[in-house]
């Protein structure tokens, strides 16, 4: 019976391990495509260099890997959850909030690093043309190994090598930048519904007509800014708001009362609002509560980082 127990608990943990993309083979550094994933790209009618998109959500802590397969069009390769992100649901404004960005980024080669604290990572490019217009602060907003975020979207060591892969090799065949949606959460109807009281639902209306671009067309939208919001639809500046294309324009509702934000925690000396740390994919959080935050950050890193405030990774505010 014993011996039954024991073989039930590996099997559970090797299925736990498959689904957080825990360490395996990984080591430090640029990693060449895995056979694991050439096949998944063969079954999906995709080669390794066809261009790639990479969408974030918040909420869902989820990262979804695009790939454009023999049809032209873009098609789910892969969803990898987020092992920790920081801050709450909402764009970045302001240099040191610890804020996780929101927006609509372009990724080229020159943001790729090889040689991150946390095994490879690569720059969003925030503040993008939009985000510089409207006055917003920061950089060196990441996507990056570990477990530890103060801005940043942590997806584990062996997680980050697998997109880092994906992505080197389609900016090595030709593609010249790959775009990043980076969402509060997934804009369906219904989750647009719930925050329709938010301080920040006009912003996000605007993000959802980009959103809706690409789930009807399954390509990129070609994004440029007017009057302080995107506009789609267009691959050119657009010099007269007037003249912005229909599919730019989504009427904003009057915001409501703004609910209480659970997730404010204090204002900090320099003024800068401090957030619960805003969130940890699901299967994530069983580990931790399982294998607590030193061991996890082993599982997870490499080198070992450790897990960004665990106590408040183990609250998911959003439930």
């Amino acid at each position: 019976m014993g011996r039954l127990l024991r073989i039930i608990f590996m099997m559970s943990f090797l299925v736990l391990s498959a689904c957080v993309s825990v360490l395996d083979d990984v080591s430090h550094g640029v990693q060449p495509l895995s056979s694991k994933i050439t096949t998944i790209m063969a079954a999906k009618r995709m080669r390794p260099s066809d261009p790639i998109l990479i969408r974030i959500f918040k909420q869902e802590s989820e990262l979804e890997v695009w790939k454009q397969d023999r049809s032209g069009r873009y098609a789910l390769l892969k969803i990898y959850p987020i092992c920790r992100w920081s801050g709450k649901l909402g764009p970045k404004k302001v240099e040191g909030d610890r804020q996780a960005p929101e927006g609509f980024y372009s990724v080229a080669a020159w943001q790729m690093n090889p040689n991150s604290q946390y095994n490879v990572s690569f720059n969003l490019g925030y503040p993008n043309k939009l985000e510089r217009e409207l006055g917003y602060k920061g950089e060196a907003l990441m996507v990056h190994g570990a477990c530890t975020s103060a801005g940043c979207f942590a997806l584990t060591d062996s997680g980050v090598s697998e997109i880092y892969a994906i992505a080197a090799a389609a900016l090595a065949a030709g593609q010249q930048e790959f775009q990043v949606q980076s969402f509060p959460f997934r804009m369906t109807a219904t989750n647009m519904r719930k925050y329709q009281g938010d301080q920040n639902f006009g912003f996000w209306q605007n993000l959802k007509v980009g959103y809706d671009v690409f789930e009807t067309t399954k390509s990129p939208p070609l994004i440029s800014n007017c009057g302080g919001k995107y506009v789609f639809g267009s691959g050119q500046a657009v010099e007269n708001c007037s003249s912005m294309p229909m599919l730019a324009m989504s009427a904003e509702k009057p915001l409501l009362d703004a609910p209480s934000d659970p997730t404010v925690g204090s204002i900090s000396e320099s003024g800068v609002p401090v957030y619960m740390d805003g969130g940890m994919h699901k299967s994530f959080r069983s580990l931790l509560k399982r294998e607590g935050p030193v061991k996890m950050a082993e599982l997870v890193s490499l080198s070992a980082e450790p897990v960004s405030r665990p106590k408040a990774a183990l609250a998911d505010p959003y439930q």
